[in-house]
C-alpha cells in the first residue's frame, strides 16, 4: 500500500491545498493530511479548528484522513507507515525551499521520497496568508476556500477578533 503524508499548517485550508490533495489522493492508496501543531508561525486557528476545517473538506475522499502531529515530518511518516511526502509549489521560492527540505528529509530517512505537485494556474496566487488578509477586510473569500463551512469559520474568527467575543 502506497501511503503519503501531506504536511502543513493549513491555517486555513485553501482551494490550492485541496487541489494538491485531490491529485495526491488519485496517486496514492492513502493520504494523511498532517496538521502541524508546533510550527513557528503566528497561527490564527487552533489545532482543533484547523483539523475541523480540513475534516469538513475531505469528507468526499475515502482514502484521505487528517491528523495533528508535532515534531519532524519524517518521524510522523515512519509512525503512520508513509513512504512519501506530498508538497505543493507555486513559485520559484517555494521550489527552492521545498527542494532543500526534501534533501534534508532524505538525509534523515532515505526510504521516504518527496513528491512535488506544481500549483495549477487557477490557484497560483492562493495562499492562507492572502485569505486571512482578505477576510480581515471583509472581502469575499468564497472562491479561495473549499466550502461554506470553512468560509464561515474564517469569517467568524475575524468577527470574534474584532468584537472581542
Amino acid at each position: 500500500m502506497k501511503i503519503a503524508v501531506y504536511p502543513g499548517s493549513f491555517d486555513p485550508v485553501t482551494v490550492g491545498h485541496m487541489n494538491i490533495l485531490t491529485r495526491a489522493a488519485s496517486l496514492f492508496d492513502r493520504v494523511i493530511v498532517g496538521v502541524l501543531s508546533n510550527v513557528h508561525k503566528d497561527l490564527l486557528f487552533s489545532e482543533t479548528e484547523r483539523l475541523n476545517m480540513i475534516n469538513c473538506s475531505i469528507s468526499e475522499f475515502n482514502n484521505v484522513q487528517a491528523e495533528v502531529f508535532s515534531g519532524l515530518t519524517v518521524d510522523f511518516c515512519k509512525k503512520v507507515g508513509a513512504k512519501f511526502i506530498v508538497r505543493g509549489t507555486r513559485q520559484h521560492t517555494d521550489v527552492t525551499y521545498e527542494l532543500q527540505m526534501a534533501h534534508v528529509n532524505k538525509k534523515l530517512c532515505e526510504e521516504i521520497d518527496t513528491v512535488f505537485f506544481p500549483s495549477n494556474d487557477a490557484n497560483f496566487c492562493v495562499s492562507s496568508s492572502l485569505i486571512k488578509e482578505l477576510a480581515n477586510f471583509g472581502a469575499d473569500i468564497s472562491e479561495l476556500v473549499p466550502n461554506k463551512i470553512v468560509k464561515r469559520c474564517i469569517m467568524e474568527k475575524f468577527r470574534r477578533l474584532k468584537t472581542g467575543r
